[in-house]
Formats: structure tokens, sequence, C-alpha cells
């Protein structure tokens, strides 16, 4: 059900106080956000370098020998 232009409330305007702190608690909660992202990054590079070595040095050791009967 969708309302109709007199069921809306009208906003109330936002002083310059306000408005300063809404831009100042975004600039911090966007650094956050960034700072997050890159401590994910840098655990996901670590992880697929880890990885990497442990492929070449297999790799390197040779194919591995079957069993046969």
């Amino acid at each position: 059900m969708t309302k109709k232009p007199s069921e809306f409330k009208s906003a109330k305007p936002m002083t310059k106080a306000e408005r300063d702190a809404r831009k100042a608690f975004r600039q911090l909660d966007a650094e956050k956000a960034l700072t997050e992202y890159e401590i994910a990054q840098r655990a996901f590079s670590a992880n697929r370098e880890r990885l990497k070595a442990e492929r070449l040095a297999r790799e390197a050791a040779g194919p591995p020998k079957k069993k046969g009967k």
C-alpha cells in the first residue's frame, strides 16, 4: 500500500551544527570502512602468496608417486 502525499511527514530542516556533525561522522565511517577493506585485502594477499609458495614447492618436488597393486 502506498502513502498519499498528505501522509508523509515533513522533514525538520537540519541546523548547521547537525550538518557538520553528520559530515564528520560520515568521514570517520568512510575511513574506518577503507581501513577494514585494506586489512582484508592484505590478509587475502598474504594467504594467496602462502598458498602459491606451497604449490610451487609441491610442483618443484615432482609428481606424486602412484600407488600400484
